[in-house]
């Protein structure tokens, strides 16, 4: 049997302001030592020791949720796509130890999940941490097989393109086959309180249906055009049935811990307006309708890498916070969308590239962004998930400049 034991700490990237805790005595976890032993067998090992701070009160909410909630802030709060990932040497170090090497290994143990959803937190504190998981996850809880393999991507084994195919598939039960999610979420609450706000996060149907009809990645989504051009009816019934389980999995989520939900229709804009309109933006809908009839409150972002041309249509799904990619700049997006309702928000759209400049520059353009945005409840992000290579130091400085931008404009 091999093994490996690894420390994980925060990497002190930052000098943080006075931390602020969520309850009286609540216990709080150190950095946990996590020995990979077999590829499913952890050993989770966690100190605790107590804090306190009688000025907290349960009542504060942390600012993401605020913001969310269409609450007006003193400053937009900040988080990225793909926070946690590759681009941080500590979770490089951590994917080269026997029994965490896959994807999946790290993904579904909720000992990992969690202390990896935590690695940025710890070194950068952003004000919203994203569990650390991915949107195909919940797919083997409803009998369709993939997984992602690496230098390649997901791979589903076996693609649905027959309307026969759909039978086999079976409504998610969160519980039971995504035990680890739950546990997940749980574990970051506990470690973090209200310091941060904790964001879930799902598929949407359509782009769900790309992975399952495609078999995996693809540059020209042609097969599943084919199906939208000659099997409208397949495509309408498998998204149908990923809607009403996606729906399931958020409230799983939310019952857990999460406190914002993002929907991912990441490749939504590779369809025309019309069959978003008509495959797409109407099981976004379903869903969030269906969870708002049982979590009224549940603020839900939505994102779509390219969706210069559909804000206005992301916005009609009935989501409370449209996130804009660096496709559009931020002053039209605001515009678009300011009229449908006071408290209408939006998310985004520094260019991820950005992050490889200096620091004078990354500056004026998180500046730009929130003054673009400045009439509306804003959270800084970026127009898609942080990239590969990016230095830890300008990520460091990009979460800085924003915690102080009242002292910068």
């Amino acid at each position: 049997m091999h093994s490996c034991a690894t420390s994980m700490s925060s990497s002190g990237l930052l000098r943080q302001p006075p931390r602020r805790h969520a309850t009286v005595g609540t216990p709080r976890r150190q950095p946990l030592r996590v020995a990979c032993t077999t590829r499913r067998e952890f050993v989770r090992v966690a100190a605790t020791e107590p804090e306190s701070n009688p000025s907290m009160t349960a009542s504060d909410d942390p600012l993401l949720l605020r913001v969310a909630r269409g609450e007006k802030v003193e400053r937009p709060p900040v988080w990225m796509m793909r926070q946690a990932g590759r681009y941080m040497k500590i979770y490089r170090d951590l994917c080269k130890k026997p029994g965490c090497t896959t994807f999946r290994e790290r993904s579904e143990n909720a000992d990992l999940a969690t202390e990896i959803s935590l690695q940025p937190w710890r070194a950068f504190k952003p004000d919203g941490i994203i569990l650390f998981s991915d949107i195909l996850t919940p797919l083997a809880g409803m009998n369709i097989p993939f997984d992602i393999v690496p230098g390649k991507g997901p791979l589903i084994t076996d693609p649905i393109r027959e309307m026969s195919q759909l039978e086999a598939i079976t409504r998610l039960v969160p519980e039971e086959s995504m035990g680890f999610v739950g546990e997940t979420l749980k574990n970051i609450r506990e470690e973090v309180g209200n310091e941060a706000t904790m964001l879930g996060f799902v598929g949407a149907p359509f782009t769900l249906a790309t992975y399952i009809i495609e078999g995996g990645t693809t540059a020209t989504y042609q097969k599943t055009k084919n199906v939208i051009y000659t099997k409208p009816e397949l495509l309408h019934s498998l998204c149908a049935k990923l809607a009403e389980s996606l729906a399931d999995y958020i409230r799983y989520q939310a019952d857990s811990g999460a406190q914002v939900v993002q929907i991912f229709d990441s490749w939504a804009a590779n369809i025309t307006p019309g069959d978003y309109d008509t495959f797409a933006a109407p099981y976004v809908k379903q869903m969030v309708e269906s969870v708002k009839a049982s979590h009224p409150d549940l603020p839900i972002i939505l994102y779509i890498s390219g969706s210069g041309g559909l804000l206005e249509r992301m916005a009609a799904t009935g989501v409370d916070i449209v996130s804009v990619d660096h496709s559009v700049a931020m002053s039209d997006a605001v515009s678009r969308i300011a009229g449908l309702r006071d408290t209408f928000g939006v998310q985004g759209n520094l260019d991820p590239s950005v992050l490889f400049s200096d620091r004078d520059v990354i500056e004026k353009r998180v500046i730009a962004t929130a003054k673009a945005a400045a009439s509306r409840p804003h959270i800084m992000n970026l127009g898609h998930g942080v990239m590969v290579g990016t230095p830890e130091d300008n990520v460091a400085h990009f979460f800085e400049v924003t915690r102080t931008l009242g002292d910068r404009m």
